[in-house]
């Protein structure tokens, strides 16, 4: 492998991020957080990948002193006019036509296709201008839709082809300026781990991939929701993402599914938060012997004061702690809390949690609450401190149609809240339990199905109105994030990997 230019390392892990840290709270934002802050003795530097540079706003996290170096890249900066002088001359239709090929034909391409694509873009082979604006690639594009475009219009297959590489080729100039770290981080597939991949090739050192939620997955069910995507009238969007889908909508699934096999390929470590999501990336491409679990674990430290502030009695409060966005599903617990308002009249129902991420969808929440008729029980509170929050709710409720392993779950607990939740990721085995001895802790709360309101409000009914059942998930919740999800065990497991990655890295660049 060849190195970069300046082989000594700034920091010891490199963090790949993609739309998260440190300028979009979340689940996933707060991970990062608290492994950063729990590493104190190990320095980081920070690759964050952005859409449009617009829509980030403030840092959300203060920065800690272990963080020595932080890069931003937004996307949609590679489609706007370059500053500097135009010149495409280096990639010739052989490099171009590999790209095309692994990226957006539809045959299964082979591994050692991938790895040349990689050593392309590490080593600027390819470039951005080569890719606007030299004959190889216009000759490689219009190869791929003669033989494979399904769609009549090459007008779209055009821009969308350049709407996928051109950021592409942005990034893996980013990475080429990366100051170097001992070891890389990438939070998830899709372009923070392609930013992986890359600098892995120019630095000769280990790559750990952790996915909260299945990257390609997320994207697929985003694009099934896609407005933006230009069709012929006869390729609208079936139920599902099939051989039926529209031909351009099947680039980009295909896209970002080509991207994730070539991360997990170029990963050393793959982990997944639970067995479920290990078994979904095995499936997806990951060798299986690279893939392990680490569960999420929270400061239990944090929470002894929420709990012990927590009134007698059940509190006639229902809360949704999260993003007001569509992946959350907040319509269904609106849906839900009609349900509940109208057989238990006292009781509230609060969503705690950032509405800037999509206003559109805030908006038709609102109005939603306004067409139900609840706009004296359910209060929209924006982004608080959860620790306030969670010990004044009788339940928190996750109606999400996309999980992991929710952190949210975890501090519910920790606050003494049973959750009702959605069947997403692993809200079942949290909730009913994993192992044997898991299991025999019993019921933390309720689960019930994805985007069923009726079944959603009915759980809650019944954890409010009886005690017994309350008391019993809440001292089970308890008993199960103290003894399977502590910080302090889920840290101790990343620093073993760091600790084993760093030496290997040192021992390659002997």
């Amino acid at each position: 492998m060849k190195t970069a230019v300046n082989p000594t390392p700034i920091a010891d892990v490199c963090l790949l991020l993609e739309g998260t840290w440190p300028y979009v709270r979340g689940g996933v934002s707060s991970w990062i957080h608290q492994m950063i802050l729990g590493l104190p003795q190990l320095t980081f530097s920070v690759l964050f990948i952005g859409g449009q540079r617009e829509a980030y706003g403030q840092r959300r996290y203060e920065i800690p002193a272990n963080v020595v170096h932080i890069e931003e890249v937004y996307l949609e900066e590679a489609w706007r006019n370059p500053k500097h002088k135009r010149v495409a001359h280096t990639a010739s239709l052989e490099e171009l036509s590999n790209l095309y090929r692994y990226l957006h034909n539809p045959e299964k391409p082979a591994a050692e296709l991938g790895i040349g694509v990689l050593d392309s873009l590490a080593q600027a082979r390819i470039t951005l201008d080569d890719v606007l604006y030299s004959r190889p690639s216009w000759e490689a594009l219009t190869e791929g839709y003669e033989q494979h475009c399904a769609d009549p219009s090459f007008v779209n297959y055009f821009w969308t082809l350049r709407t996928m590489q051109s950021p592409l080729l942005m990034l893996a100039d980013a990475a080429r300026h990366m100051p170097r770290a001992r070891v890389l981080h990438s939070i998830s597939t899709g372009y923070a781990g392609l930013v992986g991949c890359i600098l892995k090739q120019l630095w000769g050192c280990q790559l750990l991939l952790s996915e909260h939620g299945i990257y390609t997955k997320e994207r697929k069910i985003d694009l099934a929701q896609a407005s933006w995507i230009a069709e012929s009238s006869n390729q609208a969007l079936n139920d599902s993402m099939d051989a039926g889908s529209g031909y351009i909508r099947m680039l980009w699934v295909r896209f970002f599914e080509r991207i994730g096999h070539l991360v997990y390929e170029s990963a050393d470590q793959i982990i997944a938060l639970y067995d479920g999501n290990r078994q979904r990336q095995i499936k997806d491409g990951a060798p299986a012997e690279r893939t392990q679990v680490i569960p999420n674990g929270i400061n239990l430290d944090v929470w002894t004061q929420a709990l012990e502030s927590r009134a007698d009695g059940i509190a006639p409060v229902v809360g949704l702690i999260g993003r007001v966005v569509p992946i959350k599903d907040v319509k269904t617990f609106l849906r839900a809390m009609r349900g509940v308002v109208s057989v238990m009249p006292q009781v509230e129902g609060w969503i705690v949690g950032p509405e800037e991420e999509d206003p559109e969808y805030v908006a038709e929440c609102r109005s939603l609450v306004a067409s139900l008729g609840l706009e004296q029980k359910v209060l929209f509170l924006g982004f608080q401190k959860i620790q306030d929050i969670l010990p004044q709710l009788g339940l928190m409720v996750l109606t999400s149609i996309s999980e992991a392993q929710p952190l949210v779950i975890l501090e519910a607990w920790a606050a003494g809240t049973p959750v009702v939740s959605s069947d997403v990721g692993s809200c079942r085995e949290l909730i009913e339990g994993g192992e044997a001895a898991d299991r025999d802790l019993g019921l933390a709360g309720e689960v019930v199905a994805i985007a069923d309101p009726q079944a959603t409000s009915q759980a809650i009914i019944d954890l409010l109105r009886s005690p017994e059942r309350w008391k019993s998930a809440q001292a089970a919740g308890l008993l199960r994030v103290h003894r399977y999800y502590s910080e302090t065990l889920m840290i101790e497991r990343y620093r073993a990997l760091y600790d084993t990655a760093m030496g290997t890295a040192h021992k390659e660049a002997v």
